[in-house]
């Protein structure tokens, strides 16, 4: 479903397992912390809402976008960490940049997540403009980070 016919922020949570136990790595990008920092607050306010403790929550930074895959490895290698949360955002600028990247991270974070056999969850936000960026970041759309940590715990649940 195309985000503009669903808020992010809403999701089931009828199937959630406890995760009071549970580990979550973030990694968040720092290339538009303006709007990843938005989306990494939603993750850790979805997570404690649902249980888990502020103290087994780890957030990481690395510099861009194309960077969360190596750091969701970094996470996914600790064997604490049971979820792995990746948050980032690129903005379709005037070159083939944002393909490049988009397709580079998707592939990279499937890989991490079957190769540590641990949930990898897709919390990149791809738009067109910087206003649609801010609409999935707390905007008319809701918040991407709150969907990647409901994707976290849903899988913990599988």
């Amino acid at each position: 479903m195309a985000t503009a016919l669903k808020n992010l922020s809403e999701y089931s949570q009828g199937k959630f397992t406890d995760i009071s136990e549970k580990t979550f790595g973030i990694v968040v990008a720092e290339w538009h912390d303006d709007i990843t920092s938005v989306l990494c607050q939603g993750a850790v306010d979805t997570l404690l809402k649902h249980g888990a403790k502020k103290e087994n929550i780890y957030i990481n930074t690395v510099p861009g976008s194309f960077e969360l895959t190596l750091g969701a490895q970094f996470l996914a290698l600790q064997e604490e960490i049971d979820a792995v949360i990746c948050i980032g955002v690129v903005i379709k600028g005037d070159t083939k940049h944002d393909d490049y990247i988009n397709n580079a991270v998707a592939n990279g974070l499937t890989n991490v997540a079957l190769k540590f056999n641990k949930p990898v969850s897709f919390g990149l936000v791809t738009t067109n403009t910087l206003e649609q960026a801010l609409d999935r970041a707390g905007g008319k759309h809701g918040n991407k980070g709150v969907e990647a940590a409901a994707a976290a715990i849903g899988m913990l649940s599988f």
